[in-house]
């Protein structure tokens, strides 16, 4: 049987889109207290429309402690007030509407917060009704002080976490105040696709899945079995000595990306689209998608972070890509997001080199996805680990500042703020991301002055102005 796809793949919106990844805390303030919101995205379409992009994806901007910014989701039906409200929301779907413009959320289905309420009923005792909703189990060693198997998180270190008030151990496959949700309880994985189909109703146009290889673990609670390996990479998720094989990649969570794409496919007017965040080879990574093409509609393919950009090292990586992910499956070619370093460093900061990776990610086959900034050649901003907001930092506060640019080399953030400063707009105080008379949540980059949007807005020669002809030559051609 032919693949779904196949009679009609030359013509799906998704598969000739431009993606454009806001960071929102990051992008534009409008309300003046110097974290970015959802009326100061709004106040950038017109920009966003005269550079050419498609498709908006959103980091969370959900009810949240905000400790991990957003993707600690308290309240999945709720808009976080430093953002904005509801009608703040539709009137952002509206605008970018109005403009033939997509808007793409950040949903976080594998965790939530420990202060959702779901979990402050969960932890409430081992009897609570919302109990299950988490994966919870007894301890090893006298008292169940010990963890209940050798699992780890994504950060490495144990994934579990002892709660002292019910005597047992709760997993998180991130960080310890993002416990996971137990989607062998069929209650969890309804409530959750409701929270799906809440938000296409409202007319979302896509989903961005946050780390969803991590969906299902084996029901076994087998040790995973010892690797040589010290950490794991965007092409293989298995590191910190050992294999995730019952905590990453289960079956299940492949069978369940074909539930979700069903789910999605119930809205047709217009087609929704799927992109999964998931980690490995591209060979596992297209299984994702569903044989016949009935999965995700796409998956990051994050070997083009790592990918070192030689000639034959990318026309090797384009083969693979191609043979990989042939029609109607499409690649995807994304170069920098809000956990990378930013990609202008891997060209050696040079505008000229910039233009070139950007001529092969928006004339290739595939979805291009571009972070906020990369257009103008936002640079990492070196922040101090002790001075971190981020909840990673803090977690390798241990770290020796003299090994975090080793670190960076390699593709690896100790501090994500790095790489979620502020949009540089023009060289005023705060590079026009919020009033002079506001603090920014994060500083400034000291580059801005000269590299902003303003700068680059009329000059013929601008890495602005050569995305925006790639992205014109792109949607004349698709």
């Amino acid at each position: 049987m032919a693949p779904r796809d196949a009679a009609e793949g030359a013509t799906r919106w998704w598969k000739r889109t431009t993606v454009y990844q806001i960071y929102p805390r990051s992008f534009a303030d409008q309300n003046g207290d110097g974290v970015g919101d959802l009326r100061g995205v709004i106040g950038k379409l017109d920009y966003l429309a005269w550079l050419g992009v498609e498709t908006l994806w959103l980091s969370p901007f959900w009810e949240s402690p905000q400790a991990d910014f957003g993707y600690d989701v308290s309240d999945h039906y709720a808009i976080a007030p430093e953002y904005g409200t509801f009608d703040d929301f539709r009137a952002l779907v509206r605008a970018a509407h109005a403009r033939g413009m997509k808007i793409v959320f950040d949903m976080v289905l594998n965790h939530t917060s420990e202060r959702h309420p779901w979990f402050l009923d969960a932890r409430a005792s081992r009897d609570a009704p919302r109990r299950d909703f988490y994966i919870w189990r007894d301890g090893k060693k006298p008292h169940g002080k010990a963890p209940p198997n050798n699992w780890r998180s994504m950060l490495g270190g144990s994934g579990w976490h002892w709660d002292e008030a019910s005597g047992q151990w709760y997993f998180a496959s991130f960080l310890g105040f993002q416990p996971d949700l137990n989607y062998r309880n069929p209650k969890v994985k309804a409530a959750m696709l409701d929270v799906v189909r809440f938000w296409l109703r409202e007319g979302v146009d896509g989903l961005r899945l946050d780390i969803f290889n991590a969906i299902f673990k084996d029901p076994s609670f087998g040790d995973n079995p010892f690797s040589w390996r010290p950490a794991p990479t965007e092409d293989d998720p298995h590191g910190y000595f050992q294999r995730h094989v019952h905590t990453i990649d289960h079956p299940d969570t492949i069978a369940f990306a074909r539930e979700l794409r069903r789910v999605v496919d119930e809205f047709r007017d217009p087609e929704r689209f799927l992109v999964g965040e998931v980690f490995g080879d591209a060979r596992t990574l297209r299984r994702y998608c569903g044989e016949a093409a009935d999965g995700l509609h796409l998956v990051f393919l994050f070997q083009t972070l790592r990918t070192r950009l030689s000639g034959p090292a990318v026309r090797a990586l384009v083969e693979e890509l191609e043979r990989e992910f042939p029609e109607p499956f499409s690649p995807t070619y994304v170069f920098g997001n809000h956990d990378r370093p930013r990609f202008i460093h891997r060209v050696d900061e040079s505008p000229e080199k910039a233009k070139l990776l950007a001529t092969l990610q928006l004339t290739v086959r595939g979805v291009p996805f571009i972070y906020y900034g990369e257009e103008i050649g936002m640079e990492n901003h070196s922040i101090p680990l002790h001075e971190g907001l981020d909840p990673i930092a803090a977690r390798f506060g241990w770290v020796p500042s003299f090994l975090v640019p080793a670190f960076r080399a390699r593709g690896i953030l100790l501090n994500r703020d790095e790489c979620r400063a502020p949009m540089q707009w023009d060289g005023s105080r705060h590079a026009g991301f919020c009033p002079e008379t506001a603090r920014p949540w994060l500083p400034v980059h000291p580059r801005a002055r000269g590299t902003n949007v303003g700068a680059q807005r009329d000059d013929p020669r601008s890495l602005l102005r050569c995305y925006r002809a790639l992205l014109a030559l792109r949607r004349e051609l698709a």
